[in-house]
C-alpha cells in the first residue's frame, strides 16, 4: 500500500485477548496503521506483536491520565481502539481532552459507559425492553439453586460463578463485595459482536456458539447466521446508545427462551471468530474513523478452534524459532 499515509493507533489491554485480537485483525489485512500497544504487564503478548508498546500505570493510578496524554503526544495517536475493558470507561470521561490532543476514542458517551459498567443498571434498563433472567442484588429473592453470581461492576466474565447450594453462596458472599444474583439458565450460549457506526446507529451483527469455554473466553466457536438473535441484538446496541463495538452475550432458559446475560460495550475477546468469519471490526472500525463508506460483508457459517501459541522473548524483542529445533 504504498503512498498511503498511516494513522497510528493506540490499542490497550495489550495482555489480553481482545487486544490481540485487534492487533491480528488489522495485520491479516494488512490495514496501513501503525499500532501501539499498552498495558501494565511489562511482558505483554501483544508488545511483542506491535509496532510499539508502552507501559501504563495501574488504571486507579492518579498517574495513569498523565502516563496515556504522555503516550499520546509522543506517538501522534489519532485513535483509540476500544480493546480493554478498564481504559474505555476513562476514554470516555477524558473524551474532550483526548480529542484536543488529537486522538478519537472509539467509545459511547459517558453515561452510556456508566450504565454499562454498573451491571444492575444495565439489566434493570434493559428488561423494560427485552427478556433477560431475573437479576437481584438479594440472593434470596432467586429462589432456588442454581443461581449465577457476578461483580456488579465487573468486567467481561471476570468474576462470574455458578453456585449450587447455600454453603457456595456463603462462601461466594464472604469473599467478594458488591454482587449480583441471576437466575441460571441451561441452555445452548451465543456471543454476539455488533458494530454500530459512530452516530450509535448498529451496521452488524455477528452470532456465535459458545462450544466450549475457558476462564470466561471462548475456545471453540461455531458462527451461526440467526436473523432473529442479530436483530435483537442490534437493537439493544441502539437502545443503550452505544457507538463503535459491542460484546452481548445470551443463553436459552428451559423454556427455549433466548435472554441477553451480559453486555460489554467494546471490543470482545472472541473479536477473531468475527474477523475470520468475514466481519473485521477493527478494520471497518477505521474505516469508520477514516470516512469511507462501509459495506456489509458476507458472513461465513465456520466452526473455528482456538489454541496457545508462544512468542519467544530474549533481549526484549520477539524471535522466530524454528520448531524443528525445539
Amino acid at each position: 500500500m504504498k503512498g498511503v499515509s498511516k494513522s497510528t493507533i493506540l490499542v490497550p489491554g495489550a495482555s489480553a485477548p481482545a487486544a490481540i485480537n485487534t492487533i491480528k485483525s488489522l495485520k491479516m489485512v494488512k490495514y496501513p496503521v501503525r499500532i501501539v500497544s499498552s498495558d501494565t504487564n511489562p511482558v505483554s503478548a501483544g508488545f511483542y506483536m506491535s509496532d510499539a508498546h508502552e507501559l501504563l500505570p495501574e488504571i486507579e493510578s492518579k498517574l495513569y491520565l498523565t502516563r496515556l496524554f504522555e503516550i499520546i503526544t509522543k506517538h501522534k495517536i489519532s485513535v483509540l481502539m476500544p480493546s480493554s475493558g478498564y481504559d474505555i470507561y476513562h476514554y470516555s470521561k477524558n473524551k474532550e481532552k483526548l480529542l484536543n490532543l488529537g486522538a478519537l476514542p472509539v467509545v459511547s458517551d459517558e453515561k452510556t459507559m456508566e450504565t454499562c459498567r454498573d451491571k444492575m443498571q444495565t439489566f434493570d434498563l434493559l428488561s423494560k425492553k427485552f427478556d433477560l433472567p431475573f437479576t437481584t442484588l438479594d440472593s434470596r429473592k432467586i429462589g432456588e439453586f442454581p443461581l449465577i453470581a457476578k461483580p456488579r461492576y465487573g468486567k467481561g466474565s471476570k468474576g462470574i460463578v455458578k453456585i449450587d447450594n447455600e454453603n457456595d453462596l456463603k462462601y461466594i458472599q464472604s469473599k467478594q463485595d458488591d454482587l449480583i444474583f441471576q437466575q441460571y439458565l441451561p441452555g445452548t450460549e451465543y456471543t454476539i459482536d455488533v458494530l454500530s457506526n459512530l452516530e450509535a446507529e448498529p451496521i452488524i451483527a455477528v452470532p456465535r456458539i459458545r462450544l466450549q469455554t475457558k476462564a470466561g473466553i471462548s475456545t471453540i466457536g461455531k458462527i451461526v447466521k440467526d436473523e432473529n438473535i442479530s436483530e435483537i441484538c442490534k437493537s439493544v446496541a441502539k437502545y443503550l446508545k452505544i457507538r463503535g463495538p459491542c460484546c452481548i452475550q445470551m443463553k436459552e432458559s428451559k423454556e427455549g427462551i433466548l435472554k441477553i446475560i451480559e453486555v460489554n460495550p467494546r471490543l470482545g475477546g472472541g473479536t477473531i471468530f468475527t474477523t475470520l468469519a468475514g466481519a473485521n471490526f477493527p478494520a471497518m472500525i477505521m474505516d469508520m474513523v477514516k470516512g469511507k463508506k462501509l459495506k456489509i460483508p458476507k458472513i461465513s457459517e465456520i466452526t473455528i478452534v482456538r489454541y496457545f501459541e508462544e512468542i519467544v522473548v530474549e533481549n526484549g524483542k520477539a524471535m522466530k524459532y524454528d520448531l524443528n529445533l525445539v
